[in-house]
């Protein structure tokens, strides 16, 4: 087989493979997702911002691209890497394939990849930096090129709003002002659907502009990169603790813990997948969830700070959830709203507005 693509890692290990979608050079992390499904919602979900996604599964494209299905208005990785990729999808609502979609959105993809290989080392080296590029390209070259880009910190402001806009619902009961970080559309879907109307706000609004919206709860979204790069998110959420209830998702969760005082660090490969098991430690139930992130919240940070910790991950241990119940906020690393995924935790958004009720 003949390749023209492959991927030079920051430690000096190569992929080949053959490109499809777009044809362009980029420099990004290199992560692995261990869906089966769901890879319309992954390379629309704004989390894999400058990130190069691997599926580990090894076929991918197969049921098309459905314009009903996108989780947002980007396309987000800056790479798709799997192992097959299917250009004559099965579908009768597809209308575009992967290949072309990513070609649109000047996203590279590059199949024939021994993916089980790569997302071994990723799994047991880290996530690194890689450089998707062509198959002429040294290995001396594409090292120096990785060293001179610099790590960008400001992919949270690149995929937020930048404008407040709307989304109601019939017959509405409460009034929640979402803070977008990188939200999913089916965050506010979930949203509606529990009778909420939903103002969507840009990543970096005031503590005082929310609230001359006269919100019934407040809701931060999922995002990407490292919550620390987004001081303004935390300061926001420090000043509106106790004042509303707050429900936090993915990066959300991240935000508020760090406004409450307690700190995150970054995950050696990160969680990102439509089958994680997370227990809640309240009831010891254990539900499946869909994960999508790099760093996490530590728990010997909590104490103190007015948080108990209501999840943790089975598989590792890390924090899956914080709660205060005095100031009636809340948190989940985890997706509740995951389409496609596991549904086992959508009684969250019922916690959120028996805590608005409760507020009243």
């Amino acid at each position: 087989m003949q390749y023209d693509r492959k991927l030079i890692l920051e430690d000096g290990s190569e992929y080949f493979g053959t490109g499809f979608g777009g044809s362009e050079d980029k420099v990004c992390e290199i992560v692995f997702n261990t869906s089966m499904t769901g890879y319309q919602e992954i390379v629309s979900d704004p989390s894999y911002t400058d990130q190069a996604v691997v599926m580990s599964y090894p076929l991918i494209g197969n049921y098309g691209i459905c314009d009903e299905d996108f989780e947002s208005r980007l396309i987000s990785p800056d790479a798709l890497i799997v192992r097959e990729v299917n250009e004559n999808p099965s579908n009768f609502r597809f209308t575009r394939t992967l290949s072309e979609l990513l070609e649109e959105a000047h996203v590279p993809g590059i199949c024939g990849v021994d993916t089980r290989k790569l997302v071994r080392s990723i799994r047991d080296i880290g996530a690194r930096r890689v450089l998707i590029t062509s198959a002429d390209t040294t290995l001396e070259e594409g090292l120096e090129i990785i060293r001179n880009t610099p790590v960008p910190h400001d992919a949270v402001k690149r995929v937020s709003c930048t404008k407040k806009w709307y989304s109601r619902t019939s017959n509405p009961k409460y009034q929640v002002v979402a803070v977008d970080c990188g939200m999913k559309s089916n965050i506010v879907r979930m949203l509606n659907k529990n009778k909420c109307n939903v103002t969507i706000v840009p990543y970096n609004t005031s503590c005082e502009e929310i609230l001359a919206l006269k919100p019934d709860g407040v809701f931060v979204s999922n995002g990407p990169g490292d919550p620390t790069d987004v001081p303004e998110v935390i300061e926001t959420l420090r000043k509106l603790k106790g004042r509303v209830p707050i429900f936090g998702i993915c990066l959300g969760h991240q935000l508020l813990s760090l406004a409450y005082g307690a700190k995150t660090y970054k995950l050696k490969f990160g969680h990102r997948g439509g089958n994680h098991p997370v227990k809640d430690v309240r009831t010891g139930r254990i539900e499946i969830t869909s994960q999508n992130h790099s760093y996490a919240v530590d728990e010997n940070t909590i104490a103190g700070t007015g948080l108990i910790v209501s999840h943790v991950n089975v598989l590792d241990n890390t924090v899956e959830g914080v709660e205060s119940m005095e100031d009636r906020a809340f948190s989940v690393q985890f997706h509740p709203e995951s389409a496609p995924g596991p549904m086992d935790s959508m009684a969250l958004f019922e916690h959120f507005t028996e805590l608005i009720r409760g507020a009243r």
